[in-house]
């Protein structure tokens, strides 16, 4: 690990104008920055704890909507009544991330801060259609993830929580990588009155929306609905663990499961 200033700010503000300096990382369980920083795989000059911010944690329900705080650690939104019963399918996918240690440190915002290509968030950010908000402005779902460990904040930008609007129904499957626990596939559907939204995980650089499962669920939003679909493996994810026709072909099935996990 090469040497670094540590800050702990005493507020989010604080946080946004020692992160707006070159080469600062925030710091919130660690999950993925302590790793990449004592194999030396990267290098800043800073870290800026969010850790001990109040305003960034915790869980609560305005109307149709389900606010979770950015430094929420997924042990809280597994186990959290209010998201239990809003959104099961959401709970679900925080119970699946992991193991017991990463779930009690890892937290919302930094997962989808750190966007990588098979963590689990994203896949709910998207299928859900929630809005990131940071302390700066509010971010579509669909406008926040840019590319491969990519997003739409910029710097002095901190996630302070994630808006979840309650769906009608909504599921969640994933095919994990048994060491890691990654996606190798993870699939986020919902179905609110106005739009059904599947969102896809682990299989491309980042996560992404099946707009052909969207439309034939639309229809019908039954497992079924599905048969006949397909996804071009062009340009998808292939590594030791899958390939990417296998990935391609996974992404099908989990959304039949997710699909009939939320029916």
């Amino acid at each position: 690990m090469y040497d670094f200033n540590y800050h702990q700010p005493k507020s989010v503000a604080e946080a946004g104008k020692l992160l707006a300096a070159d080469n600062q990382k925030p710091l919130a369980g660690g999950m993925s920055l302590l790793p990449t920083l004592k194999l030396r795989l990267n290098r800043v000059d800073g870290v800026v704890d969010l850790a001990a911010l109040a305003d960034l944690q915790g869980i609560r329900r305005e109307g149709d909507t389900l606010i979770i705080g950015a430094t929420t650690p997924h042990a809280m939104v597994a186990t959290s009544a209010d998201v239990q019963q809003a959104i099961p399918a959401l709970a679900k996918l925080a119970e699946s991330i992991g193991d017991p240690l990463v779930r009690n440190r890892g937290t919302i915002g930094g997962s989808i801060a750190h966007a990588d290509p098979g963590a689990d968030y994203p896949s709910a950010v998207l299928g859900l259609g929630a809005t990131v908000v940071t302390n700066q402005r509010q971010i579509a779902g669909d406008a926040f993830f840019t590319g491969l460990f990519e997003t739409a904040l910029q710097p002095g930008e901190i996630i302070t929580a994630v808006r979840f609007p309650i769906p009608e129904k909504s599921g969640h499957a994933k095919l994990r990588q048994p060491a890691s626990r990654f996606a190798i596939a993870g699939v986020f559907v919902s179905k609110r009155a106005h739009e059904v939204r599947v969102a896809v995980t682990g299989v491309g650089p980042h996560v992404f929306r099946l707009t052909q499962a969207e439309a034939a669920l639309a229809k019908s939003f039954a497992p079924a609905a599905l048969d006949g679909i397909t996804l071009d493996a062009a340009g998808l994810n292939s590594d030791i663990h899958a390939s990417n026709v296998y990935r391609a072909n996974a992404a099908v099935e989990m959304t039949r499961r997710a699909v009939a996990a939320a029916s």
